[in-house]
This record gives C-alpha cells, sequence and structure tokens, in this order.
C-alpha cells in the first residue's frame, strides 16, 4: 500500500504542470486592482469589466501579440515585444505584471514600461481571468 501511495504522489507531481494554474473568479476580483487603468471590452463595444482607458484594452490580451492593442502607444519594452512578435500566454502575463520592467529586460526587450503598478500576487488568478473572457478561438 505504501508504495501505490508513493507512485500515485509521485506521478501526480511529474503530471502538474510547470507553472501553477490561476483561478478565473479569484481573478476577476483581483482585477479590482488593474481597472484604474485598463478595462475590458469586447471587439462589439459590449464592456465586460468598465475601467480606465490609460492602459490598453485587455479583451484578448492573452493570445495576442503584445504591444498591439488599437488606440494605445506602448513604451519601448513593448514596442520591442511587438517587433519580436511575442505572443502573450498566461504564464507570461503572470510573471510580467510582478515587474513589468524586471520581466522586458530578462526577455532581451528594453526595460521599459508605462505600467507603474506590480502586482505581487494574483498574477496567475488575473491572466486566467483575462483568458476565461477573451474571444473564442477561431
Amino acid at each position: 500500500m505504501k508504495k501505490l501511495l508513493t507512485a500515485t504522489v509521485t506521478l501526480a507531481a511529474l503530471a502538474a504542470p510547470a507553472f501553477a494554474e490561476g483561478d478565473a473568479a479569484k481573478g476577476e476580483s483581483e482585477f479590482k486592482k488593474c481597472k484604474a487603468c485598463h478595462t475590458i471590452t469586447a471587439d462589439d463595444g459590449t464592456v465586460i469589466y468598465k475601467g480606465g482607458k490609460t492602459g490598453p484594452n485587455l479583451y484578448g490580451v492573452i493570445g495576442r501579440t503584445a504591444g498591439t492593442a488599437d488606440g494605445f502607444k506602448y513604451g519601448d519594452g513593448l514596442k520591442d515585444a511587438a517587433a519580436a512578435e511575442f505572443v502573450w500566454t498566461e504564464e507570461a502575463l503572470a510573471a510580467y505584471v510582478v515587474d513589468p520592467k524586471v520581466w522586458l529586460g530578462e526577455q532581451g526587450y528594453a526595460a521599459k514600461s508605462k505600467m507603474s503598478y506590480k502586482l505581487k500576487k494574483g498574477g496567475e488568478d488575473v491572466a486566467a481571468y483575462l483568458a476565461s473572457v477573451a474571444p473564442a478561438a477561431e
């Protein structure tokens, strides 16, 4: 029995993803910290989460090339990411929001970002929430 339990625990650990998966419900609550600058508005104009317009609309950010949302002037770091055709994933966005300038520099982009707020906790949850309100994959 002990060997079976050990084997089960080992297999479960090996099957776990490299990054912790976020909780979309918690992310919706955490997004309150982001709404001062960001909104989530669908392409048809439906407001999913009313927020500010200082930062880009985050509708469809997961799966979108960084630095390409219409109507927003990005900092040099995200301009570099756009030129490199970097596409946001949940994991990358969760790491970015912890410290945007550090993350950009670590990726080889200019360590310059207009995003001054740092989300020390809950980034995985916010990324999961943003993925959950994204347009359906084509």
